[in-house]
């Protein structure tokens, strides 16, 4: 017995030796809250892929026609239609992800490591160039309308390629943390996970400040500003012409700033407001409902966003005169029992033209 007690003293000693010699710096007081994700990742399951998918066809169907359209009617000897090639291929490369993602959100990431690195690379790829080509086809808007006797001299089809190539740059190095940090590896709930691993925590947290004040300042203020000055400036020059067609013109540069306001804007705070969350109070010191609502919002106005960046083709295209003269030709050779009225329709539209034919919108 004596043995026994004499071998639990020395334990008891020993323990409380290694408990005494902790250091200090390594001890957390008070309560690490663990916040359950379980019905923010079932919503995201239930909801983003019916919309990734809805994305996907709406940008294959939009883009495919302005593509077709271009191919036909167009060539690509203007900056305008070598600006909206691009538009269109970016758009279609961000597209062209989706369906991996919304797979992913049903189950677990079944595609292989090169796989996880190159869609995410395409996916941001097209998204950041998307919207670097809608801003440069609105900067190149501007020149067209408020400077055009200048701009005759300098929108020539060098112009457009050095500026394109410089838009696909840009969006590339953006986006070349996507190489570096994406692993695939396996979680005890959710299976083959497809995220951004393989660095300590607060390395992680750096990238991801980088990464939403990158989105936030390169990808979004700047293109607002600008797209809000272009057409601020287009505005103050259709009202100072004699166009006949001026208030369906300054109707047209509301609805585009309005839509790409209310698109952006919401996804963009959100953003914003994560880039303040981690680099404050870090992600481990809120409370469980502030998190759980910007996972929600993120949801919601990403795929706001998203939808936009899908469909931006087709809304900024089929606002001229042209392209909708092009879809009239396009419906008219398709289908035959609607050449009679499509004609009548192209017919009154060349009228209107003549008589315009200055209009801002008319490519």
């Amino acid at each position: 017995m004596e043995d026994n007690s004499d071998q639990y003293l020395l334990f008891m000693n020993l323990f409380n030796d290694s408990y005494d010699t902790t250091d200090s710096s390594y001890v957390v007081s008070g309560l690490v809250q663990l916040c359950s994700k379980t019905k923010v990742n079932q919503f995201g399951a239930n909801f983003i892929p019916l919309f990734y998918y809805v994305n996907f066809l709406l940008s294959y169907l939009g883009n495919g026609l302005v593509l077709f359209i271009i191919y036909k009617f167009e060539k690509l000897n203007t900056v305008t239609n070598i600006f909206l090639l691009n538009l269109v291929i970016s758009n279609i490369l961000f597209a062209s992800s989706l369906p991996f993602w919304a797979t992913y959100h049903l189950s677990e990431w079944i595609f292989g490591v090169v796989l996880c690195k190159m869609v995410s690379s395409a996916y941001f790829i097209g998204f950041y160039s998307s919207i670097l080509f809608l801003t440069l086809m609105t900067f190149d808007r501007y020149l067209a309308v408020v400077h055009a006797v200048t701009a005759a001299r300098s929108r020539k089809k060098t112009y457009a390629i050095i500026a394109s190539v410089a838009v696909w740059c840009i969006s590339i190095v953006a986006s070349v943390k996507e190489l570096v940090l994406k692993k695939v590896w396996l979680h005890l709930e959710y299976g083959l996970m497809c995220e951004e691993a393989g660095f300590p925590g607060n390395i992680m947290n750096r990238w991801h400040l980088v990464t939403n004040y990158q989105q936030f300042l390169l990808f979004f203020l700047l293109p607002l500003f600008m797209v809000m000055y272009c057409y601020i400036s287009i505005t103050v020059r259709i009202l100072s012409t004699r166009m006949k067609e001026k208030c369906r013109a300054i109707k047209l540069i509301f609805i585009i700033i309005f839509t790409f306001f209310a698109c952006w804007t919401p996804y963009n705070i959100v953003i914003l407001l994560q880039a303040i969350r981690i680099s404050t109070i870090g992600e481990n010191n809120e409370s469980c409902s502030e998190s759980e609502a910007l996972d929600y919002a993120l949801y919601v106005t990403r795929n706001v966003a998203y939808l936009y960046c899908c469909i931006s083709p087709v809304f900024y295209t089929f606002v001229g005169k042209k392209f909708q003269s092009h879809f009239r030709k396009l419906l008219a050779e398709r289908i035959p029992c609607l050449k009679r009225h499509i004609s009548l329709s192209s017919q009154s539209s060349r009228t209107t033209s003549q008589r315009t034919p200055h209009t801002t919108y008319d490519y």
